[in-house]
């Protein structure tokens, strides 16, 4: 396998502001073009984590699904995070991984964050989705999933876990340690990108983006400030590990179920 090129945008995102949130994250992508393969985004990063689905919609033949499809095929880099979709009579926090392309993956938020009520304006999703890049299989998800392990469990279907998120402050300690969690159970290389600053229901975020290798070994981005960190997924170290270590082969066989 060779190596990939991770970028993690970790930002304070304008409250219900899509068209500003596009604008400060296409500042931040200038600097980026050739030195990177794929650049993951907070979750609902055009909105913030807002309950106001009917209002803020966009469908996926919106400014924003182009707005990434422009930002891939400058960057020559995969972009992946979610937003605020419309699609039929549903609405959903919809992971977007769009390819230089024009190509564009979907995962929807199995997990639905119900203490926000994203229950009562969302529709969960039912698919659990890989997807292939540069070589590597990805397996998308979107914060609160990150407590469900069995949803995430390796089955020999994937490489790394993207995980995009507004996840707060107060409860930063369990998504750190999940994180590492996530990488060491399913040897896999995992990233968990959210955001910082305060949203308009004045909650307050740390960031505490980062990535975490197979082993659990931990890179992380600075808390509490906007920045973006490039990281490596190293292949050959991964499938060297997985083959010294094949702990996979005494895993439970299961099925999910809808």
């Amino acid at each position: 396998m060779r190596d990939l090129r991770v970028t993690l945008v970790q930002a304070d995102l304008h409250w219900e502001d899509a068209a500003e949130n596009r604008a400060l994250l296409a500042n931040r992508f200038k600097d980026l073009r050739g030195t990177t393969d794929l650049v993951v985004l907070p979750e609902m990063f055009t909105t913030g984590f807002t309950m106001r689905s009917l209002e803020l919609a966009e469908g996926m033949d919106g400014r924003t699904v182009q707005w990434m499809r422009e930002q891939a095929m400058v960057l020559d880099a995969a972009l992946y995070g979610s937003v605020i979709i419309r699609d039929g009579e549903h609405h959903y926090n919809r992971g977007l991984f769009v390819t230089p392309d024009g190509a564009v993956t979907t995962y929807d938020k199995r997990h639905l964050f119900r203490f926000a009520k994203e229950t009562d304006h969302y529709t969960p999703g039912t698919e659990r989705v890989v997807v292939e890049w540069r070589g590597w299989r990805l397996l998308l998800q979107i914060c609160f999933d990150l407590r469900f392990p069995v949803f995430a469990r390796n089955r020999g279907d994937y490489d790394a876990i993207l995980y995009v998120a507004n996840w707060p402050e107060v409860r930063r300690y369990p998504w750190s340690q999940l994180l590492i969690a996530r990488a060491i159970e399913n040897q896999c290389y995992v990233v968990g990108v959210n955001r910082v600053g305060q949203d308009g229901n004045g909650h307050l975020y740390s960031g505490d983006s980062a990535m975490i290798d197979p082993r659990g070994a931990v890179e992380a981005v600075p808390p509490g400030t906007s920045a973006v960190v490039t990281v490596l997924f190293k292949g050959d170290a991964l499938v060297d590990f997985r083959a010294k270590f094949p702990v996979a082969m005494e895993a439970d066989a299961f099925e999910l179920k809808r």
